[in-house]
């Protein structure tokens, strides 16, 4: 399972050659639309989808994934409708407050990432309560990012290392990527070894920029709610076909893994 120590931005060719990911992102977009597909309101897509978050989860923690990171609420949703938003606050608590005594009897631990300062305060407390009840728990983490954009997270942190160099306990000199991680969010967990986008875009709207400068990148056409535990095995699949050379030659790769 993660430690509890910050992980180096360098990718460690040995630690992610393995065919099982260590750390699994997934940006679950096509609620709304299947919504529409099946001509019922946006919030029905909403609700489809926690469902589909739960299979996901259990699934994930079959396969032995370490961690599991969601995008759940984008720093840029707030500029959806107000209903849809309050919906989406709304069924996140309920999420909160039926989903995490279950996830906690099976040892998941949850986190979460972003700026919770926009939320409600009921809601602030229920994430707190939940990092709290399940803090100790090591058999898988689910990393939910919620009011999170990786520009922030970014920003984030060079304020964080500002401010040391303003109060002289940093040199500009020693700024650099090493430096800065452990400042990010998730610095204690590996960084996703594979991201999976659902719906059929094929980018990564802000999500985990910094963090998925190495990932494996797998864009399936599924809208979010149709995406079930085969669905994830075969991105799984599709991953573990995947030759990662961060940088170095096919050869290289070889030749380190000791593959004949």
């Amino acid at each position: 399972m993660a430690d509890n120590q910050p992980h180096s931005s360098a990718p460690d060719l040995d630690s992610h050659q393995g065919s099982v990911p260590r750390h699994v992102a997934i940006i679950m977009d096509g609620n709304n639309r299947w919504a529409r597909k099946q001509g019922l309101p946006g919030e029905e897509g909403h609700r489809a989808g926690e469902a589909t978050v739960q299979a996901i989860i259990r699934q994930a923690a079959h396969q032995g994934i370490e961690a599991l990171t969601l995008f759940a609420f984008s720093s840029e949703n707030w500029r959806r409708p107000q209903a849809e938003v309050d919906h989406l606050m709304a069924l996140f608590l309920k999420a909160l407050g039926g989903r995490v005594e279950e996830l906690h009897g099976h040892g998941v631990r949850i986190r979460f990432i972003g700026d919770r300062s926009a939320f409600a305060a009921d809601l602030q407390d229920g994430m707190v309560e939940a990092e709290s009840l399940t803090g100790a728990n090591n058999r898988m983490t689910v990393v939910i990012a919620v009011n999170y954009g990786g520009q922030w997270d970014i920003a984030h942190a060079a304020r964080i290392m500002a401010e040391k160099v303003a109060a002289g306990d940093m040199q500009p000199e020693q700024i650099s990527a090493e430096s800065m991680a452990p400042h990010l969010s998730m610095a204690d967990l590996p960084p996703p070894d594979l991201l999976i986008r659902t719906g059929g875009d094929q980018r990564i709207s802000n999500f985990l920029l910094w963090q998925l400068a190495y990932s494996e990148l797998y864009f399936s056409p599924l809208l979010w709610p149709d995406f079930d535990a085969d669905a994830f095995d075969a991105a799984l699949q599709d991953f573990a076909g995947r030759q990662r050379r961060f940088g170095r030659s096919g050869e290289e790769v070889t030749s380190l893994s000791g593959e004949q």
